[in-house]
């Protein structure tokens, strides 16, 4: 099913560069939508310019975040605002959206009136105990949702035992028949994390879900230009948040070169995998 990965994307593999946007209107630290709009352009001209190959829109600033059923209408008009001045920025480049906490259907709306490309849901299958709340899983109500708003063309990548929570509940779940159950739950691609942000994700975990799911499979987190080869042959795409920040922590400014040198890797995999 790697059709899904290449009518959004040009290149195989592709790197996603998180845009943490916001913090939203009522949010903690919110100051204008101007200049957040402003940063978000800011960020998202700068990865283009350095060659990652795609952008996920975040509100990661919004913590801490609420769930989608207690959110008024203000943050869908904020990630719709930010979405459509990005997207008029980058041109033809792919962009997505997550919108926190579990705000799946939010992200489908915006995605379309922003003519966004796909966008990351939490909670698809299986509940789970994350550090927000309780996230139950969503895949029925959201695909109904886009199909009743004509959604049809956005993709859902799904994360698979999200990062930053408790999976207890399902403990005696192998993560196999997680990966298994994305599919039936019509999921388009399927994202594995570690277990909190810039933690790369547990290779025999990538390689059970690898084998489980004809589904594209993207690393969520801990991607590095030290590690991208280890990872490169398990994985139809990266995206890609603390790594590209100065430091290593995702909300420090963009570091150029962090960019580049996974960028670079990237290119030079891309290169070796074309000759063979």
């Amino acid at each position: 099913m790697l059709e899904t990965m290449s009518r959004i994307f040009r290149k195989p593999k592709p790197i996603l560069a998180m845009v943490h946007t916001g913090p939203s209107p009522g949010a903690p630290g919110y100051r204008s939508v101007e200049s957040a709009v402003e940063r978000a352009v800011a960020e998202a001209k700068l990865y283009a310019a350095l060659g990652v190959d795609g952008l996920v829109l975040e509100n990661m600033h919004d913590f801490p975040c609420i769930h989608e059923r207690d959110q008024g209408p203000e943050v869908a008009a904020f990630m719709t605002r930010v979405a459509v001045c990005v997207k008029r920025q980058v041109g033809q480049m792919p962009v997505g959206l997550q919108v926190l906490f579990q705000a799946n259907r939010t992200a489908l709306a915006v995605a379309l009136a922003a003519q966004c490309d796909f966008i990351r849901a939490e909670g698809w299958t299986y509940a789970h105990v994350s550090d927000k709340g309780i996230a139950e899983a969503c895949a029925g109500e959201v695909l109904r949702y886009r199909a009743a708003i004509g959604a049809h063309r956005i993709p859902v990548f799904a994360d698979l035992k999200k990062k930053h929570a408790a999976h207890a509940w399902t403990a005696d779940v192998p993560i196999r028949e997680m990966a298994e159950m994305m599919q039936l739950h019509r999921a388009d691609s399927v994202v594995v994390t570690g277990l909190s942000t810039g933690h790369e994700p547990d290779l025999d975990d990538l390689l059970a879900v690898r084998e489980a799911t004809p589904l594209p499979v993207l690393i969520g987190s801990g991607v590095t230009a030290d590690n991208f080869e280890r990872f490169v042959d398990y994985a139809d795409g990266f995206i890609v948040g603390s790594a590209f920040k100065e430091g290593g922590v995702w909300n420090a400014p963009v570091c150029e070169d962090r960019v580049r040198a996974i960028v670079g890797v990237a290119e030079q995999v891309r290169a070796l995998h074309s000759a063979i």
